[in-house]
């Protein structure tokens, strides 16, 4: 065998040496740029700190010379302006760098015209100007002037001399602020009036009258008759300060001088760039600035500048570093150099120990070649062995039966089953063994599936497919089973493998689904699935044989009783035995379906047999109504049934059922406990319930219900002593809608809350307006829903609507139902007893047509009882009536109640009860309700000042209704 040629690479220990080495040269010399960066940074600050100091002091210098200007003004008075010129030429000498020292003088208004004369003598055409747009215009009218009246040197500042400074807000500023403390102010940046329009600023002084007292800032204002200044050119002042100091030779530097404490371009006040040769290249990123690059940090200092505050900004520009030190490249150059020599000595070692340790690696590797590839020979035979032991395993191991077939036909006899076989089938492997699969048929050869089976093993394919088997106890079970062909190893089919895995728990959970899908759970009837499903097919079979189907919509009166009384348990037995009677009162061809609660429909095709009729439905209403006990109570389940039939009354299940449904709402309308065939005029009505519970909806919130009053009479006076609140709904396209069409709708919706409590308030209010109208203390009647009495805040809604309408409490009176106390009576003592508590009073309306109980009139507060209008109306034709009528008056006499009638229609109606001591009255008779304009308008003179009836019962023609 011929050696393998080596191929190079480079030695690990020479790799290391040479990572090593390298390593240390960069350390070396990152160490030596450090040395040399931080060298430059010291040097860079020396120099920088040189020319911040130099400047900072000059500046200073230049404020001590203002300062000196200003003892001038201070020491002698006046000064003139020969004694200012002489004193400023040495100084201007001295300090070139400033542009002018001047004097400001304040001048009033009414000094002006004094002044300039005075000043032409000296200068022939002075005016005093101001600066507009960075032209000199004459100084318009102001309280007083800020005027330049000495300037030296005059010559190049004659535009400053006689300049009003007054409207320049930066100067005014600082004026402004020397005078409040007496010290030295600079402005900000400005453009000068002298100097072509150079950017600069002055450096002012307060001059104040000689004795005056400065101890305030009032009395500092009061005594400043101007102020000394300095005019300097930033530019100029920086660059001679600088300059005369041999400190802008540097061309490495940047010098930057900000007259603000922000360095901002727009307070640049001087800067001086570096030498653009000096650049170098920019500082690679990710890289620090100091290793390749001599780059010191800026340095910043802040000054202050007769109060405000400066910053000077002192930079250098990048240069690489090999142009003033070469100590660190040779380190680093010699250290690679190094580094690459000792990593080349290392390799040679290492390749010459490599050649040898690969001539005996080459030896072992054919040696254990030789070796391996008789171990996996070995290896290989092991792994067949190995596996087919795996597959009889798994085989055995399988939950599912397993049966091998051979392929011969007819019977395809069985060779092999395995465990799971025996399990689920029953039959032991010797049973089998030999036999064909169809002894797992039984007698059940007229499955689909069994033809599928034979095509697959004539065909020799593959297939899947459900089976009804049987085991050896005879048990139906369903198996999933897939049938496949063995090849052989010349891939002839000699064999069929079949896989059996029974399903029957899924089965029977799919047939459970199945139920649950098209059943009622709790009484195993139709739901509203199968109930579609069953009423197409009814259609259909209508209109095929002409034979009608009816539809009953059955619902259970008072079934809510029994879940409010017993329970929901004892409801769903009773449902359960009502699906029961349901299912023996009709034929088993018949479909009865549950829709909700206590809804039922039932579907009745007829039979050319037997003819439909309502003695059907009647008999399944009897059939529902016998007694059931239920926990030792008796029930009497009777039931309002609505009857739609096929094809007159609709051809689609949904139309079925909705007018059936309509029919059972007839049904209940009219007194339950009967059946109603459907007509088109009970779905006009069902669509106008429908249309006018949508429009109930928002009829409150656009006020569309209003109250109507029903006077009511004093029966011994005459006199009128009320009225009735009685609500009325405006309806934008059905006109007045009277309360019976929509009260009983809002008490299902739950509107009568909100309802009653806006009928309330209104109430009251029409009450105080007609207080004020002249009507007297009239008592308004307003009259409670069931739900909103056992309201919660009832006593303080009632309280809130008094207090804010204003009507004092005796006015208001309640108007109750026997029915709705009698519920809880523990509950409405307590409510009745905290409205009294309030003041209102209380009645009981209707009285007679409920409980009428001796014992609750004891115990609720009571103030007066109202005669029900059906025991009035034939007061003088039925004795019986009129005797409880009189019952009523003497019971609420003896228990010091008040008594008012309703329903008052007939002059012997009002006589009877006049002569027999009832003390109120209401009725159409005297007056219809009437809107609260009409009422007003009726009953305008005070009712205590006119009766309105006589003692003998008659009207007089003023209050006869119109």
């Amino acid at each position: 065998m011929p050696r393998p040629r080596l191929s190079f690479s480079f030695a690990p220990a020479a790799t290391l040496a040479l990572v090593v080495g390298l390593i240390a040269t960069t350390a070396l010399f990152v160490s030596m740029r450090r040395l040399e960066h931080d060298k430059i940074e010291l040097d860079f600050q020396q120099r920088a700190y040189v020319r911040i100091l130099t400047i900072q002091q000059q500046v200073d210098q230049t404020i001590q010379v203002v300062k000196m200007i200003n003892q001038v003004f201070t020491t002698f008075e006046p000064v003139s302006r020969e004694q200012f010129r002489v004193f400023t030429l040495p100084l201007l000498q001295r300090h070139s760098y400033v542009q002018a020292f001047n004097f400001h003088r304040l001048v009033p208004e009414d000094q002006r015209i004094s002044y300039e004369e005075g000043m032409r003598r000296l200068y022939p055409g002075y005016i005093m100007t101001e600066l507009e747009n960075g032209r000199p215009v004459p100084t318009k009218i102001a309280a007083r002037h800020l005027v330049v009246d000495y300037i030296e040197p005059l010559t190049g500042n004659e535009a400053a001399l006689g300049l009003d400074v007054t409207r320049n807000a930066h100067l005014s500023e600082a004026v402004q602020w020397a005078t409040d403390t007496g010290q030295p102010t600079a402005t900000s940046l400005l453009k000068l009036a002298q100097g072509g329009g150079a950017t600069g600023f002055l450096v002012v002084m307060p001059v104040y009258r000689h004795g005056a007292a400065l101890d305030s800032v009032e009395a500092r204002r009061e005594a400043v008759i101007g102020d000394t200044a300095a005019v300097f050119n930033a530019a100029t002042l920086i660059d001679k300060i600088l300059g005369e100091n041999g400190m802008l030779n540097d061309a490495s530097l940047d010098i930057s001088v900000y007259a603000n404490g922000e360095a901002d371009d727009r307070h640049l006040a001087f800067r001086k760039l570096a030498d653009p040769t000096e650049s170098r290249q920019s500082p690679v990123a990710g890289i620090p600035n100091w290793l390749f690059h001599d780059r010191p940090d800026p340095i910043v200092h802040d000054f202050d500048v007769a109060g405000r505050p400066w910053k000077i900004v002192v930079s250098r520009s990048a240069q690489l570093f090999t142009k003033r030190h070469n100590g660190s490249l040779v380190t680093l150059i010699g250290g690679i150099l190094v580094s690459f020599l000792i990593a080349a000595y290392v390799h040679a070692l290492a390749s010459r120990s490599r050649r040898v340790q690969g001539l005996v690696e080459q030896r072992t590797a054919e040696l254990s070649l030789a070796n391996a590839m008789l171990k996996e020979d070995i290896a290989a035979r092991r792994r067949v062995e190995d596996a087919l032991n795996l597959r009889q395993r798994a085989i055995e191991a399988s939950a599912n039966a397993i049966i091998i077939t051979t392929a011969q036909s007819p019977h395809y006899p069985i060779q092999y089953v395995n465990p799971a076989f025996e399990r689920i089938t029953g039959y032991a492997s010797s049973d089998v063994i030999g036999r064909s699969c169809s002894l797992l048929w039984a007698d059940d050869h007229d499955q689909p599936a069994i033809q599928e089976i034979r095509a697959a093993v004539r065909e020799k394919r593959e297939s899947r497919f459900s089976l009804r088997n049987y085991d050896k106890n005879g048990r139906m079970f369903w198996s999933d089973v897939y049938l496949g062909p063995v090849r052989d190893d010349a891939g002839e089919i000699n064999h069929f493998v079949v896989s059996l895995n029974d399903i029957t728990a899924t089965k029977r959970y799919e047939a459970e689904l199945e139920f649950q899908a098209n059943r009622d759970t709790l009484t195993g009837l139709a739901n509203r699935n199968l109930l579609q499903d069953r009423l197409r097919q009814a259609s259909a079979y209508a209109e095929r044989y002409g034979h009608p189907v009816w539809v009953l919509f059955f619902n259970l009166d008072r079934f809510k009783f029994v879940n409010d009384t017993l329970g929901h348990h004892a409801g769903d037995q009773l449902l359960k035995a009502v699906a029961e009677r349901l299912r023996g009162a009709v034929r088993e061809t018949d479909t009865i379906a549950r829709l909700s609660a206590d809804e039922f429909v039932l579907v009745l095709p007829e039979r050319t047999e037997e003819h439909l009729s309502a003695a059907v439905v009647q008999r399944i209403m009897d059939a529902v109504a016998r007694p059931i006990v239920m926990e030792s109570y008796e029930f009497v389940m009777n039931s309002s049934v609505g009857i739609a039939v096929c094809p007159a009354d609709g051809r689609d299940a949904e139309t079925l059922i909705k007018h059936a449904g309509i029919a059972m709402y007839r049904a209940k309308e009219i007194g339950r406990n009967n059946f109603q065939f459907y007509t088109p005029a009970m779905n006009e009505r069902a669509m106008e319930r429908l249309r006018i519970e949508g429009d109930l909806r928002n009829a409150l919130e656009r006020q569309e219900f209003v109250l109507h009053f029903q006077p009511q009479l004093n029966l011994k006076t005459g006199g009128l002593v009320g009225a009735e609140a009685l609500i009325r709904w405006e309806h934008p396209m059905l006109g007045t809608v009277p309360p019976g069409r929509f009260i009983e709708l809002a008490e299902e919706m739950g509107l009568i809350v909100p309802i009653g409590v806006w009928v309330l308030r209104t109430a009251c209010m029409q009450g105080v307006a007609w207080q004020r109208a002249g009507l007297g203390d009239l008592r308004i009647a307003v009259n409670l829903s069931a739900r909103q009495f056992y309201q919660q805040d009832l006593v303080a809604t009632v309280r809130d609507i008094l207090e804010e309408t204003g009507l004092p409490p005796q006015l208001l009176e309640l108007e109750l139902t026997e029915s709705m106390m009698m519920s809880d009576v523990e509950v409405a003592a307590a409510i009745l007893r905290d409205l009294k508590d309030i003041g209102v009073h209380l009645s009981i309306d209707d009285f007679g047509t409920g409980y009428s109980s001796l014992s609750y009139l004891k115990r609720f507060p009571i103030d007066l009882l109202k005669i029900d209008q059906s025991f009035v109306r034939d007061i003088t034709l039925d004795p019986d009536d009129a005797a409880i009528v009189l019952s009523i008056i003497s019971l609420a006499h003896s228990l010091r109640l008040e008594v008012i009638a309703e329903g008052v229609e007939t002059e012997a109606q009002l006589a009877y009860l006049q002569k027999h001591g009832c003390d109120y009255m209401q009725g159409y008779y005297f007056s219809r309700p009437l809107p609260a304009e009409e009422f007003l308008q009726r009953f305008s003179v005070s009712a205590t000042e006119h009766k309105l009836i006589t003692s003998e019962g008659d009207l007089p023609t003023a209050a006869i209704d119109g």
